[in-house]
């Protein structure tokens, strides 16, 4: 039996509305956000999550507390899953970010370590937040669920420096909707296991995999066919 960690998204907020930079900026749920909470957590819990992990930050709590609310399983809180820190520039729009930054912004985006002060490079956040996923897949049994309820920066960093992307590669991922979810796996691959992505920016859990390219004992030689 496979482990799973499920990265999960926090609900809406008013700035995301606005497109003001949250960050690390304590931003609570709006009506919506907590409405995609209660209409997303059903979903998860039908996976049966052995923990579910959520950041600090209160529009993370919250949308964990609708999960937390439907499971025999207690909220754990680790602020090492907050989202990626913007700094000066939490608060602003893009377009204002880009108008007073323009090389650091630049720079934030092809990693040349100029960074906004009091900001984050996306390899440090990645970092951070793949420690922690870390830490949970090694105490995981095999067959259990996590879910983590983050950010989507932070998600999207983390869930990538977790599987070993280089970080020249983060950026050919998407960003996550509210209450979107990103679903890893450890499978075997060649000799051994590895976590891989299985699903990305959804709403809906994974059907099971059935391709020549698997090679899970559990499954025989190969998952499946075509």
């Amino acid at each position: 039996m496979n482990k799973r960690i499920v990265l999960w998204r926090h609900g809406r907020t008013e700035w995301n509305v606005l497109g003001r930079v949250q960050g690390q900026t304590d931003v609570p749920l709006d009506d919506e956000g907590r409405r995609q909470a209660r209409v997303a957590a059903p979903r998860l819990a039908d996976l049966l999550p052995a923990r579910v992990i959520s950041s600090d930050l209160d529009r993370a709590r919250s949308t964990a507390q609708a999960l937390v609310d439907l499971v025999d399983v207690e909220l754990e809180i680790d602020p090492r899953l907050r989202e990626v820190s913007f700094g000066e520039r939490e608060g602003m729009t893009l377009k204002q970010a880009w108008s007073r930054w323009p090389e650091e912004m630049r720079g934030m985006f092809e990693n040349t370590g100029l960074r906004i002060p009091g900001a984050e490079t996306y390899e440090e956040a990645g970092e951070r937040v793949a420690t922690a996923l870390r830490e949970l897949a090694d105490s995981l049994d095999d067959g259990e669920t996590a879910v983590v309820v983050s950010h989507g920066a932070s998600i999207r960093t983390g869930a990538c420096a977790f599987v070993g992307l280089p970080a020249g590669y983060w950026q050919v991922f998407s960003g996550l909707s509210n209450c979107a979810s990103v679903y890893l796996e450890e499978r075997y691959a060649g000799p051994g296991r590895t976590w891989r992505i299985q699903e990305w920016n959804s709403w809906t859990p994974p059907e099971p995999v059935m391709s020549d390219d698997e090679r899970d004992p559990d499954l025989g030689e190969s998952g499946g066919v075509g």
